[in-house]
């Protein structure tokens, strides 16, 4: 068979796993020819390829970031749009397509899926808010690098008495912040499933002074009060239609600062937790996804995602993975907010 393969939106630690596990059994296992579609669904519109022979792939297992490039085009957003991707495909004699991607990287393939194009997705989003699947490859990774700066922000915190926000990343989801912020021990756990009452962060950032010790403020990019808005963009959207989050750590720094009469800092941790080698689990858990997405292309299989159900690799309706974001349920926050203050 002669199998398409491209990576899109955000960049993440493990897409190139999974481009290996692709290439290594495809080509191993099947025979197949592996074509690689650069920058995302730009590539396709433009029929900009690159062969992804053995060769190819050779080394790229530790390596962030993804050898293909990766843009946040969507091809619905352009007149003729979708028209192009199929005559590139039709052109090219691409059999089956395997995108890897998150809500909107799939969504875009759910479409195609629908008007008759193979695809067998790959779930990929550093948030962990994509749906029907336990995680996605690269949030174990980014949850890593917060923790690290999290355990590097308690002894400088304390060292000057001030409290320290750490700003991470998270739209609508607040998975990162959860994980990083109870892996790291902080005081205060802010995200945007449950909008955050300001005099009682204060509060609890007051106490923390009092026992002796610094508060590290962990708040997801999309997090925001229950009154008012500290919820800063920039006014630019992507192609998907997403404004550009940024602002709330500093906004809360100086609103703490002001309430505490102790100095505040804010650290956005921003695309850091994108870059850098995949953690192990990461490592493994993309090449498995890899595999799968081969195994699901030659059982003759279309409009399906891999995904993790426990330690099992399952094939899912694209339609469900992409319906709604998996979102932090009230009683995951719940056992954060034990520890809290």
């Amino acid at each position: 068979m002669r199998i398409g393969i491209l990576t899109g939106g955000g960049d993440c630690p493990g897409l190139n796993a999974v481009i290996r596990a692709v290439v290594r059994k495809g080509i191993g296992e099947h025979g197949d020819e592996i074509v690689g579609f650069r920058d995302g669904w730009r590539g396709v519109l433009e029929r900009d390829t690159v062969p992804m022979d053995l060769h190819a792939v050779r080394g790229i297992l530790p390596r962030g970031g993804t050898v293909l490039g990766t843009s946040r085009t969507n091809p619905y957003a352009l007149e003729g749009g979708p028209d192009r991707v199929m005559a590139t495909l039709d052109e090219l004699g691409i059999d089956a397509l395997v995108p890897i991607g998150g809500e909107d990287t799939l969504g875009v393939a759910t479409r195609l899926a629908e008007s008759g194009v193979r695809v067998v997705g790959v779930p990929k989003t550093i948030d962990n808010d994509l749906d029907s699947t336990d995680y996605t490859f690269g949030f174990d990774t980014a949850v890593g690098v917060a923790m690290e700066a999290i355990d590097r922000l308690h002894t400088t915190g304390d060292s000057h008495h001030r409290t320290l926000v750490v700003e991470v990343m998270g739209r609508h989801a607040g998975w990162i912040a959860l994980h990083a912020g109870m892996a790291g021990g902080a005081n205060v756990i802010l995200i945007p499933e449950n909008p955050f009452d300001v005099d009682g962060v204060v509060a609890h950032c007051q106490h923390r002074f009092d026992s002796g010790y610094s508060p590290i403020v962990v708040v997801s990019e999309g997090a925001k009060p229950k009154d008012g808005d500290l919820m800063l963009t920039t006014g630019e959207k992507d192609a998907f239609g997403h404004v550009r989050l940024g602002g709330i750590g500093a906004a809360l720094a100086s609103l703490i600062e002001e309430r505490t009469g102790r100095e505040a800092r804010a650290v956005v941790l921003g695309h850091i937790q994108r870059g850098g080698t995949p953690s192990p689990f990461d490592r493994v858990l993309a090449t498995r996804f890899g595999l799968a997405a081969v195994d699901a292309v030659h059982d003759g299989q279309s409009g399906v995602m891999v995904a993790l159900r426990g330690t099992d690799i399952v094939r899912v309706p694209l339609s469900a993975a992409t319906a709604q974001l998996k979102l932090v349920p009230a009683e995951r926050y719940a056992e954060a907010e034990v520890f809290f203050g």
